[in-house]
């Protein structure tokens, strides 16, 4: 039996151990080229701010500003949450405040109540100002 004559069997081996061959060099040499460039991962706070809206982020800077350490433990987990897939809706201002204030961070945010007047907003301090000054 010559070498031409070889076996179909050892044939297909050899093709397949080649090919295996062949995408471990591939995936290799794709791995060298990302080492270069590390793939930056997002901080929890990033990956929470892109789930806010109707002034989630001011909420959100409010915490941090009043009580940084807290804020940070409890972005964390939220950003687990939403990265495991069990978060998946967006947060309001409002549910990001009430979430705050239901385990005991008191969050000050700064309310103003405007009101119109001849056509001008102006606010409800002020307005009453001027009820006192015209009586």
């Amino acid at each position: 039996m010559s070498a031409a004559e070889e076996d179909p069997d050892i044939e297909m081996i050899k093709a397949r151990k080649l090919k295996e061959l062949r995408e471990k060099a591939a995936a290799l040499e794709k791995s060298k080229s990302t080492v270069g460039q590390p793939k930056k991962k997002k901080s929890a706070r990033e990956v929470v701010s892109g789930y806010l809206y109707d002034r989630g982020d001011e909420v959100l800077d409010l915490a941090y500003a009043q009580y940084p350490a807290q804020t940070e433990a409890i972005v964390t987990r939220i950003a687990e949450l939403m990265l495991s897939g069990e978060i998946t809706s967006k947060i309001s201002g409002g549910e990001l405040l009430a979430l705050f204030r239901s385990v005991g961070l008191n969050v000050r945010v700064n309310t103003t109540i405007r009101v119109e007047d001849k056509g001008k907003l102006i606010s409800f301090s002020d307005k009453l100002k001027q009820q006192n000054d015209d009586d």
